[in-house]
């Protein structure tokens, strides 16, 4: 029987010959490893500044801190994304605005974070900053979120957890760029099912030295620049506290890993580009499924492949094909209930799942398929016959006796 989790990393001998370095040196917490990745992945993002934490959640709590977010404003946070980018306006007594997406790439609608900033306003709320999430690795509507910015006077801070790398262009005759560039503030993940891995981590970047300082001081508790050399040769044992921060840095033993894996996530998103093309090639004429596609003037780094089931054509709901999948060996995952529709927004702010439409339609059709770069050609098939053999048996169902014996078998019988 098969066995395909949803993720697996690709660690290899690098990774592992650095951390095993790092240990030796006897230097496990934030030293000069995480320093030489923050440098590194800032370059490779095409920032100036990197600053490495033990999470993105963490990156988007130091960068909403460093902008200057106080209790009872209102940040503009999509519905469809995950629990961390809402929750971190919350830290602050901040009111997050949660805003619909839109069916073609599942990324905030621009027009309705248009209406509801005006709505916000009319109630007297101070709207402040905007947090886009560029949905399974694809970047969104920048120039209108950046449009947006400029009308209202917001902050951009990109949660960009998916997108390493991800570009985008204004037009087919521009210059590509790389997520990131209209923001204050963009934020990334490292968790281990992310496009590289240091197990658990995170890099805040930005163009801003005063941004960055800020973000490194307030990492660390608030105590003063370069904290983590108190204990080298260079270093003092005094230290000030400037504010009350947080513990949040990112150790040397995950930098190791990060460093390697960085040099080789250009390879990765090869990979995964090409099992993402290869699933779209297989369930291409699948019609009770839409597939993810890569949008004008844009390049995705295909952190998730997110199916859509028709399921006003099959006899099946999404729980019974996850159940279906497991069974044939297979793991796939859902991205995400949308914020509006959980306990917390609903029962805090009133929200209801008809407040942001398109996202409440679209939540039960999804489906996260597996994806990552040591699948082989030969799992992607499975995984693709597999669903298809579940969707074939719940059409016919739904079809009845209408169905050739011909047509039932190609639907049964696994090529």
């Amino acid at each position: 029987m098969h066995s395909i989790p949803f993720y697996k990393p690709s660690i290899g001998e690098a990774e592992i010959n650095e951390v095993v370095d790092c240990l030796r040196t006897g230097w496990l917490t934030t030293g000069p490893k995480a320093k030489q990745f923050e440098t590194e992945f800032a370059r490779y993002i095409r920032h100036t500044h990197g600053v490495a934490v033990n999470s993105c959640t963490a990156a988007l709590h130091l960068a909403l801190e460093a902008v200057g977010l106080k209790a009872g404003q209102t940040v503009v946070v999509p519905t469809m994304t995950f629990a961390a980018t809402a929750e971190v306006v919350r830290y602050f007594g901040a009111t997050p605005l949660l805003v619909d997406c839109r069916a073609a790439d599942l990324n905030l609608d621009v027009a309705d974070v248009d209406r509801r900033i005006e709505a916000a306003l009319a109630r007297g709320e101070e709207v402040t900053a905007i947090i886009p999430v560029h949905y399974g690795g694809q970047i969104g509507d920048i120039a209108g979120v950046t449009a947006l910015a400029e009308r209202y006077d917001l902050k951009i801070i990109e949660d960009a957890a998916h997108c390493c790398p991800a570009y985008y262009r204004d037009d087919a005759g521009s210059p590509w760029k790389t997520v990131g560039t209209e923001a204050e503030i963009s934020c990334f993940s490292f968790y281990a099912n992310k496009t590289i891995t240091t197990g658990e981590g995170g890099m805040a970047c930005t163009e801003s030295q005063e941004h960055a300082d800020r973000m490194r001081i307030m990492s660390l508790h608030g105590i003063s620049r370069d904290a983590w050399k108190r204990y080298t040769a260079e270093g003092s044992w005094r230290y000030e506290i400037i504010a009350p921060g947080y513990k949040y840095n990112l150790p040397d033993t995950a930098a190791a890993i990060g460093l390697h894996q960085l040099r080789k996530a250009d390879r990765l998103h090869e990979k995964r580009t090409q099992w993402a093309r290869l699933y779209s090639e297989y369930l291409s004429e699948v019609d009770e499924l839409i597939l993810p596609k890569e949008m004008p003037n844009r390049i995705h780094s295909w952190h998730l492949y997110s199916v859509r089931l028709r399921l006003d054509r099959l006899s099946v709901d999404r729980a019974e094909v996850i159940s279906e999948m497991k069974s044939a060996g297979i793991g796939t995952s859902v991205h995400w209930m949308p914020l509006h529709m959980h306990p917390y927004y609903r029962h805090m702010f009133g929200y209801e799942p008809s407040d942001c439409p398109c996202s409440a339609t679209l939540y039960p059709e999804l489906l996260s398929l597996p994806l990552y770069p040591d699948m082989t050609s030969d799992e992607v098939e499975y995984v693709c016959r597999t669903l298809k053999k579940i969707i074939g048996r719940s059409r016919l169902a739904v079809r009845g006796a209408g169905v050739s014996a011909a047509e039932q078998k190609e639907a049964i019988i696994p090529r």
